[in-house]
């Protein structure tokens, strides 16, 4: 009988402060875990250091819990990566000798890893398809695939060597027949096709039996019998940790600086006018992003300081809305000429989440900007802001705990500082702050726009106008099975003459759509604060498509190569064919001029396709601006920010064939190419009225 599935246990069971609760719900369900673990680990020590980890993780992780799906799966998912990790640490592995003696472990870590990891966790833990796709990351199909192929070489670790001869046409139906999930009229097809065909009938059988020693191996993991001591030495080990951190924040020295001048109460009375307020900042102020908050009394200068290891961090403002909360920093490196910048997910938390932010809104990625001229003034002090979630009540004090900085480098960044994480290094200290905070509202507007794009139908549903960012709802329709739009990219909005840029990292899905057939997005762009818009028009930059377009190529030994043919208006070679182990194949075009594609959406199909082999592959490409011009992706440091609506063509693809298990050549029969992906350059501005 298949084990329960994952406990969806609710989340408020396990809030309670402290890494310990995490520990505790842990042990409620220590059977799965201490199951899923040995499929990975060698011994009991790597065992614990397995959950010692997971549980740490998880307590650093659970404020970026989002609800998406249930909190097991999410934890679950978190824990195979851990497992992932510990077993490729060669410092960590042991030897087979050392494991337990259960031959089932044996048996399932000689097959390949995803097959392992799709046998365990839909016969072994017992969870479904569906919920074992999402957390392998994988489709549906594709578990059935790992499936059915897992359990062919289950059968073969076993010792038998009787190989599956039923017809392969019906090889995709087995799991869903045996299991009772196959639509009526394919199961009478199967039924019907068995009773007349010998081998379909002795297959089909001896797939079943691999099937119920798999449910019988699961019965007899429930029996394992668990280390009392298991988890005992994981809390006590935690317990240590937490009682290290306690000792450190009652020797920690806090700092706090609160700048209030005559002038600040003044102003806060609203004794001078606005055109004095204005003047005040502007002399006061010398960040002009944080500037016209507080010009508009959307927020107040705090100044919270703190001080670690050299490094000062103060806490200029924080200002709150119901879409984030943006607290503007600054950074100083007192001992050296270094800038640093604060990285939500990693090394900065809110001590107080689940009583003060909303968790069900993402927090908008910023990224570092170097460039600016407040971040030239200084080599070692560095001006930024973080985005939040925002506030689930209308004010609070926002308890933030930073414990890692990450250094910039400037001789990798570009423009707005993406690429300066490259070859960064950290700061570890402890920098707290207790924030006060108060939330601004935003006002919605619903809308009447529609356009079309390519033909494809797009429609504007909302206009957001928050203190701190300004956000477009809008759709499009994906009828059409030969043309899609992947990503629809603006250039600004533009409200009562007032133009916005778009911001080039705040896209999201949303579902708030109740047309399945419009797939429903949000772009933030820049902040309008409190306009009232009474005229709106939107700019479009370009689309992003998929064109289906379906192509067969027959690969043929006897060939010599290269060999072209002719697809989307384009002459593309097939350089090499060479069967070996690997088997290679490389595909190339370097005609980017006037060239329909971009990149391809194809596959490899081999001789005995049914047999399980892997393909890695390797790109080579050009990146083309708007105006036609090439950029050398080798060049270093490539600005990507600074280049005008850049395109990537791929040039050379490189492609491995492999069957490491079997350690057969794969022999190449075809190249199927479903379609490809291109980028239009758009200019249209949409006019949209206000309902």
């Amino acid at each position: 009988m298949i084990p329960a599935k994952i406990d969806l246990t609710s989340l408020p069971a396990i809030r309670e402060k402290g890494v310990i609760s995490i520990a505790d719900w842990f042990d409620q369900h220590i059977h799965l875990f201490y199951t899923l673990g040995w499929s990975y680990v060698r011994n009991q020590e790597q065992m614990e250091e397995l959950l010692y980890r997971s549980i740490i993780k998880v307590h650093k992780e659970l404020p970026r819990f989002k609800r998406e799906t249930s909190f097991g799966t999410w934890v679950t998912s978190m824990f195979i990566r851990i497992c992932r990790e510990l077993s490729e640490n060669k410092s960590l592995q042991a030897s087979e000798e050392s494991e337990p003696s259960h031959d089932l472990f044996k048996v399932l870590n000689h097959l390949q890893e995803n097959e392992k990891e799709a046998i365990v966790l839909t016969y072994i833990i017992g969870i479904s398809k569906e919920e074992t796709a999402y957390l392998l990351e994988v489709s549906v199909e594709k578990i059935k695939e790992l499936l059915f192929s897992g359990i062919q070489s289950f059968r073969k670790e076993m010792g038998d060597e009787t190989v599956f001869n039923g017809c392969k046409e019906y090889h995709t139906y087995y799991i869903d027949y045996l299991e009772r999930n196959l639509c009526r009229s394919k199961k009478i097809d199967l039924e019907k096709h068995i009773y007349h065909c010998q081998d379909c009938q002795e297959d089909l059988a001896a797939f079943q039996d691999v099937m119920l020693s798999m449910l019988n191996l699961a019965e007899r993991i429930e029996d394992l019998q668990l280390p009392s001591a298991l988890m005992k030495t994981v809390k006590d080990r935690l317990a240590e940790k937490e009682k290290n951190r306690i000792h450190r924040n009652k020797k920690r020295k806090r700092k706090g600086l609160v700048f209030a001048s005559i002038f600040a109460l003044l102003i806060g009375t609203e004794f001078f006018t606005g055109a004095f307020t204005r003047l005040y900042y502007t002399w006061k102020e010398e960040n002009q992003e944080l500037r016209p908050y507080l010009e508009k009394d959307l927020g107040e200068r705090l100044n919270l300081e703190a001080e670690s290891g050299g490094v000062k961090v103060k806490i200029k403002s924080a200002i709150a809305d119901e879409v984030q909360t943006l607290v503007f920093y600054e950074i100083e490196d007192t001992k050296e000429k270094n800038q640093y910048v604060m990285n939500y997910d990693d090394g900065v938390l809110v001590e107080n989440e689940y009583e003060i932010l909303n968790r069900e809104v993402n927090s908008i990625y910023y990224p570092p900007d170097l460039n600016s001229d407040l971040n030239k003034k200084e080599k070692n002090i560095y001006q930024g802001k973080i985005s939040l979630p925002p506030l689930s009540k209308d004010n609070g004090t926002i308890k933030l705990n930073i414990t890692k900085l990450q250094k910039l480098n400037h001789q990798s960044s570009n423009r707005n500082g993406v690429s300066a994480y490259e070859n960064m290094g950290y700061q570890t200290g402890e920098w707290n702050f207790e924030i006060p905070v108060n939330k601004q509202r935003s006002a919605e507007y619903a809308l009447n726009g529609e356009t079309e794009v390519d033909g494809i139908p797009v429609r504007f549903e909302k206009l957001t106008i928050a203190p701190t960012v300004t956000i477009l709802q809008y759709g499009f329709k994906n009828e059409q099975t030969k043309k899609r739009i992947d990503a629809l990219n603006f250039d600004n909005l533009e409200v009562n003459n007032k133009k916005v840029k778009a911001d080039r990292h705040g896209s999201s899905f949303s579902d708030s759509s109740q047309d399945m057939n419009w797939n429903t997005f949000q772009k933030n762009f820049e902040p309008l604060f409190r306009e009232k818009p009474k005229e709106l028009n939107v700019q479009f930059e370009s689309v992003n498509l998929t064109i289906e377009e379906q192509k067969s190529i027959e690969f043929d030994a006897s060939e010599k190569y290269p060999k072209t043919f002719e697809y989307a208006n384009s002459t593309i070679s097939i350089d090499k064919v060479e069967v070996g182990q690997p088997t290679k194949i490389v595909i190339s075009n370097h005609e980017i001029k006037n060239r329909a594609y971009e990149s391809l959406q194809f596959n490899i199909v081999g001789e005995g396709e049914n047999e399980t082999s892997s393909m890695e592959m390797n790109s080579e490409g050009v990146l083309v601006d708007k105006n036609g011009v090439e950029y050398d992706l080798n060049q270093t440091p490539l600005s990507y920010e600074e280049i005008e609506q850049p395109r990537y063509f791929s040039t050379v693809v490189s492609i491995e064939l492999d069957r490491e298990k079997t350690g057969e050549k794969v022999i190449p029969k075809s190249l199927e190419i479903y379609g490809y992906n291109t980028t239009e350059y758009l200019e249209d501005v949409v006019n949209i009225s206000i309902k």
